[in-house]
């Protein structure tokens, strides 16, 4: 089920937030917490029933090996556990594409499997994953089997993140944090929720149309001119943004609804004035996985550059893997790390902060974010097409080496490209000038620990719209619903759903 559906909006959330308020009302935390977990269940199962089974019998099989970590300590448990984790994403996520590879080789035709993958299986693997490392290292103590559940399935972050811990969630299951607030509670998640909202169905959604049809030329193996490489990467540039940023608001919100705080996984990254910032910026939570699950266990930065460097590419190239089965995403990750290593090796070449004193600071500033969005802007293409050739097509666009192109073919996407650059300007200053979903009820708690959370404010955008801050009022209130009201109306119009794109992980 997509949190912007009106299934979940009309049938799935009102019922759920009354059986939640009426349990509260009567005190009962262990049924808040199995309501909270057949709710989940139910929504998971909405999609396919089928895969109902897998999930569940991932949380029974990984609470089964928790139990006998805490029990016995035995390391070949925890090795168990992550080998049966992976292989089964492996399996579902990775089987046709290796089979289409090895099909590849000459005289080899190995049949594919065909196999549809489960949704969230990226999410909940890592979230157990996690978990098991963290109970070997005595960092989980002994939880019920119902809260262990609910820490897996809860509906808000189940689907696309974030990516929690046990020391995120667990702790919150308890009657004297879902008794706590209501009325903040609730006006904070359906702020951020009507945001969340707008931010899917208006931005990202009415730019989609766009990217989608330059993509699908170029993967059709049109040459694309300049000015159509510009919009179709830039569309793609504000589509995902906006679809992951308000998957994000809508998960903060739900989960706030139900008194629970999730951690930030998303804070303007466009923002960044360099790909490391951007990391600290996009994805939270999967960065924060990488780094504490992948990199550092390889070594970190404890052996050396070389060794870092290699560690930092690693990680990079596994984490484009994750997002799918496809070259283009590992090509995708493979550009992350070498941003990574050139952001490093230009840092500590320059002397970090501290080059280019004789360059004005705003203007040192705006470099390094224009060329930081830059490099972004490329490896999102990488990331949206659908192959490879179509991606080098648009690259090949953007800095004008197309030979020649069907003028005729591009007619219709360049028609009306006045009106494509105006969204394209509104757009780039909600991104760069305008305050945040979380910036806007950080007073409120949004996220864990929201002072580490968000960046400290810099530049003459935070000087003049640092001050607008969200609070309980009649104002707000009106201005959040005229939001929601116009989400929803565009959601009558939209002729198809569009899912979530992080739904596809």
């Amino acid at each position: 089920m997509v949190f912007s559906s009106l299934e979940f909006i009309y049938l799935f959330l009102p019922p759920t937030l009354i059986g939640f308020l009426i349990l509260r009302w009567l005190g009962w935390e262990r049924g808040i917490v199995w309501w909270l977990i057949a709710a989940s269940i139910a929504f998971y199962a909405w999609w396919s029933p089928l895969h109902l089974v897998l999930l569940l019998a991932s949380v029974v099989a990984n609470f089964g090996l928790h139990r006998g970590i805490l029990a016995t300590g035995r390391k070949s448990l925890l090795i168990a556990g992550i080998i049966g984790n992976l292989a089964t994403l492996a399996y579902f996520k990775y089987a046709d594409f290796l089979i289409a590879n090895v099909n590849l080789m000459p005289g080899v035709e190995l049949p594919m499997l065909d196999i549809i993958l489960p949704l969230a299986i990226s999410f909940f693997t890592f979230q157990q994953v996690s978990f098991l490392y963290d109970t070997y290292k005595g960092r989980v103590a002994d939880c019920d089997f119902a809260r262990y559940c609910l820490f897996v399935v809860f509906f808000p972050q189940l689907i696309a993140g974030p990516i929690v811990l046990q020391k995120d969630t667990i702790p919150q299951f308890r009657l004297s944090v879902f008794r706590k607030r209501m009325f903040v509670n609730l006006s904070v998640g359906g702020t951020l929720f009507a945001i969340g909202l707008f931010k899917k169905i208006v931005l990202a959604d009415g730019v989609a149309p766009l990217a989608n049809a330059v993509f699908g030329l170029a993967d059709s193996g049109q040459s694309v001119p300049l000015e159509a490489a510009w919009i179709g990467a830039l569309s793609y540039t504000f589509q995902i943004y906006f679809d992951f940023s308000g998957y994000c608001d809508m998960a903060l919100g739900l989960a706030r609804m139900f008194g629970i705080v999730l951690p930030i996984n998303f804070n303007s990254p466009y923002k960044s004035v360099s790909i490391v910032e951007f990391w600290r910026r996009w994805h939270i939570t999967l960065s924060r996985f990488l780094r504490d699950y992948l990199y550092i266990p390889l070594g970190g930065n404890k052996q050396g550059k070389a060794r870092r460097y290699i560690n930092l590419m690693a990680t990079m190239v596994l984490g484009g893997l994750w997002h799918g089965a496809s070259w283009n995403f590992v090509f995708w990750g493979l550009l992350h790390g070498i941003y990574l290593i050139v952001n490093h090796a230009w840092s500590s070449l320059a002397g970090g902060e501290n080059h280019f004193t004789l360059v004005p600071g705003p203007v040192r500033r705006a470099l390094s974010q224009a060329i930081t969005l830059l490099a972004v802007v490329v490896a999102w293409v990488f990331f949206r097409a659908e192959s490879f050739g179509g991606a080098l097509a648009v690259v090949q666009g953007m800095f004008g080496i197309t030979d020649y192109y069907d003028p005729s073919v591009w007619a219709a996407t360049l028609s009306d490209s006045g009106l494509y650059w105006t969204q394209f300007v509104l757009l780039g200053a909600i991104v760069l000038w305008a305050p945040n979903g979380i910036e806007l009820v950080k007073r409120y708690r949004p996220v864990i620990d929201v002072k580490a959370s968000l960046v400290t404010a810099r530049g003459m955008a935070e000087r003049i719209f640092g001050g607008i801050a969200w609070r309980p009022s009649g104002g707000w209130a009106l201005a959040m619903s005229v939001i929601a009201v116009t989400a929803i109306i565009q959601l009558y119009r939209l002729d198809d759903l569009t899912e979530f794109i992080y739904f596809n992980f």
